[in-house]
């Protein structure tokens, strides 16, 4: 037998505790059924404070935005009402719920593809709008003249930044106007001051690239001289989000495997994945071809981290660090952490329905849950599931590592949970939980739906009251009602 190839997930303090609690676990998904979904409000509430610490130590102002897209938690987001965040809604039903969750409409920023209902809304509330285009700008400027509305704050959303000096590779966003097209929209600007004031410029970069980052941060500088020059005063620069999650205990499991997976796919050891799936990487006549379609999942400059790298970068064109250019200047910094701000805020369960051997020797664990209910592989992120035992199951470690294929509950042959094969430290059994850790970030219900008639994950709110745990529905979360350890 190979040695057993793991991808440990990364457990901090909450999450851990939490995990040593299988009979609460399975006390939760006797009495609300599987999937279910658990999320974690006080952690929200700690991340938040750890990038406030980042816009401390560069001595910073400005606002955390959390993109309310990663997760639909009633309980996250009323938590999150309760800290000094903001946050940024790319709907309608985004917008009345977090005006429905505690927020003020000066706490709220419409940002994404907008609707006229969805901007007549936004104008109508008083929340900030990250404006996309020229055109979405006239659009907004319509509405609040037609309507008698007061002037919307507005920021601009710009992309396709020109790279001075070294040449930085960059891939073309289909959000925001181009930087070339600037003076046509600072027109715009000028045109219709009386109904949108300009308060900041934004961007938003599908990259995990600090050097794009840079270059864009850098731009933005730019253009807020450009601003000031028409008697326009933007005071904010608005850089969203992709400061990424590091999901992995063990960076060392994270190179073993995606080398190994290089090996399989070359055929120069037995396969890791159900018929020899790839993830992007295939051979051609023994040369290996096409490129890795994953998450990075081991990224030790994650999340605030990243911000603080990102923030000592010096700036291309003006040669010093990006938090002195933002200073000098005195420039709010926004940022619109999603993924990142929700990092260990959640678990997903599931209970193991069956065990079985192919006559091919392997091995399929099917649960009660599918696919969309946990869309790690939609979203290209390896990590394994903790093995939580059933109660009173004492004998954990009698069958030794077993490595396994994870199937889920629809009638389709490409419900895989993990096209991938997982190595637990023991065989599972009927009535065991995975419990799919750190999936509060877009992997809970962003893909999830009604297939085949079966039922979508429950969602519970779970808090410390001293040394024990408590739960509620999370519709039920009330900060000021359950109250949690940070609370």
């Amino acid at each position: 037998m190979s040695t057993p190839l793991y991808l440990a997930p990364r457990l901090e303090s909450r999450l851990e505790s939490l995990l040593d609690r299988p009979d609460f676990l399975h006390q939760l998904t006797r009495a609300l059924g599987s999937p279910l979904n658990i999320v974690l409000p006080d952690q929200i509430a700690e991340n938040v404070q750890r990038f406030q610490d980042v816009y401390d130590r560069h001595r910073l102002s400005g606002t955390v935005y959390f993109a309310h897209k990663a997760n639909r938690s009633s309980a996250l987001v009323r938590r999150l009402a309760d800290t000094a965040a903001h946050i940024d809604i790319a709907s309608i039903g985004e917008l009345q719920h977090a005006l429905g969750c505690g927020f003020a409409p000066e706490r709220i920023m419409a940002t994404g593809p907008k609707s006229s209902e969805f901007l007549w809304l936004a104008a109508r509330t008083g929340v900030i709008v990250n404006a996309d285009s020229t055109g979405e700008l006239e659009q907004l400027a319509a509405i609040v003249t037609k309507h008698q509305l007061p002037r919307v704050r507005v920021l601009l959303r710009l992309c396709d930044f020109e790279s001075s000096g070294v040449t930085v590779m960059s891939r073309r966003s289909r959000f925001g106007t181009p930087v070339a097209e600037v003076p046509r929209l600072l027109d715009a600007m000028e045109t219709h001051r009386d109904c949108v004031e300009l308060i900041g410029l934004a961007y938003h970069l599908d990259t995990i690239g600090l050097a794009e980052k840079a270059t864009a941060l850098d731009g933005c500088l730019k253009v807020m001289a450009d601003c000031s020059a028409r008697g326009l005063r933007p005071r904010a620069i608005d850089i969203g989000g992709g400061f990424g999650v590091d999901y992995l205990a063990d960076g060392n499991q994270w190179d073993e495997y995606t080398s190994e997976l290089t090996n399989a796919v070359l055929g120069k050891r037995p396969p890791l994945t159900w018929r020899g799936h790839g993830y992007g990487l295939r051979s051609e006549q023994g040369t290996l071809r096409g490129a890795l379609g994953l998450y990075p999942a081991h990224r030790p400059v994650a999340g605030p981290r990243y911000l603080d790298e990102l923030l000592t970068s010096q700036a291309p064109s003006l040669g010093r660090p990006l938090a002195t250019q933002l200073l000098e200047n005195l420039y709010d910094l926004h940022i619109e952490p999603g993924r990142a701000l929700v990092d260990q805020c959640g678990i997903a369960l599931a209970r193991v329905l069956e065990v079985r051997d192919t006559s091919g020797g392997d091995c399929f664990v099917r649960l009660e849950m599918n696919a969309s209910d946990v869309s790690l592989e939609e979203h290209g992120v390896l990590m394994d599931p903790v093995l939580v035992p059933r109660p009173g199951d004492d004998d954990q470690a009698a069958s030794g590592p077993v490595g396994a294929y994870l199937i889920g509950n629809l009638c389709l042959e490409a419900d895989f949970i993990t096209r991938r094969l997982v190595h637990f430290p023991r065989r599972p059994r009927v009535g065991d939980l995975l419990a799919f850790v750190n999936t509060a970030g877009y992997f809970m219900d962003f893909s999830a739906d009604h297939a085949l008639h079966q039922p979508i994950a429950r969602k519970v709110a779970v808090y410390r009251d001293g040394a024990e745990w408590r739960w509620c529905l999370d519709e039920n979360y009330w900060p000021n009602i359950c109250t949690g350890e940070d609370s």
